[in-house]
């Protein structure tokens, strides 16, 4: 059963990196822009990385010890949002207009606040496997389980600074106008998207050194080298940014 619901949820996250591949290939032969509120670079984005998330999260969660049950229904919404916020971002991407903060219609504001509550989803559900490893429940040898719980707190760093970006669209768009509110929404884009990832670099790091025939002493060290090199990264990425 188990082997089962991994074989899906992995179909379903490379679907969704075909999703974002294939926008990749409308843009190719279409002439909007790649950048601003309506581009198919939203869609490649979403679909690309919520698909690596998908996987990544699939796989780091079995690492963590909780009850079958538990993990089973965290996964199952974890995956049902993936395809909402994608499949929204989509939906919006074909009609031409923006996705998030897009109030201009009924139907517009009922796919915002999906949007939103989705992303609350996500919040949720990954904060709930992020106890988890932080608290160490897992029987992981020291270096992948330091992997595991540095990678789910530069997973929550990166969902709350999804959220920092609505939020300040959203103030942006409520004082002012809605080019401006777009112009201002990505101001942490990229810090926003390495953070996400490292969920999957870190742990795919513990992985690799696992495979060495090395103390796992030594193991630590590396892992403890490259959570060290990807804070750099992060903390170089969000000053370019705020400067």
């Amino acid at each position: 059963m188990r082997d089962r619901r991994t074989s899906l949820l992995l179909a379903l996250s490379a679907l969704l990196v075909l999703s974002g591949l294939f926008h990749l290939v409308v843009f190719a032969v279409d002439d909007r822009p790649w950048t601003g509120p309506v581009s198919w670079r939203k869609p490649f984005d979403f679909g690309l990385s919520f698909g690596v998330t998908l996987a990544s999260v699939v796989w780091v969660t079995s690492y963590l010890r909780m009850a079958e049950r538990t993990r089973t229904l965290l996964l199952v919404v974890f995956a049902v949002d993936c395809v909402v916020e994608v499949g929204g971002i989509t939906l919006q991407a074909w009609r031409g207009v923006p996705s998030h903060l897009n109030r201009s219609t009924p139907f517009d504001t009922v796919v915002a606040v999906v949007l939103a509550v989705g992303g609350a989803v996500l919040v949720v559900v990954l904060g709930r496997f992020a106890v988890a490893a932080v608290a160490g429940r897992t029987d992981a040898p020291p270096s992948m389980r330091l992997a595991l719980r540095s990678g789910f707190v530069l997973l929550l760093l990166g969902l709350v600074s999804g959220a920092a970006m609505i939020a300040r669209g959203t103030v942006a768009m409520n004082n002012g106008t809605a080019a401006h509110a777009y112009a201002v929404t990505g101001f942490l884009k990229e810090f926003h998207g390495v953070t996400l990832h490292g969920v999957l670099v870190l742990p795919a790091l513990a992985w690799l050194v696992a495979r060495r025939t090395w103390s796992e002493a030594r193991r630590v060290q590396v892992v403890a080298g490259g959570v060290a090199a990807y804070a750099v990264a992060v903390v170089a990425v969000l000053v370019l940014e705020l400067a």
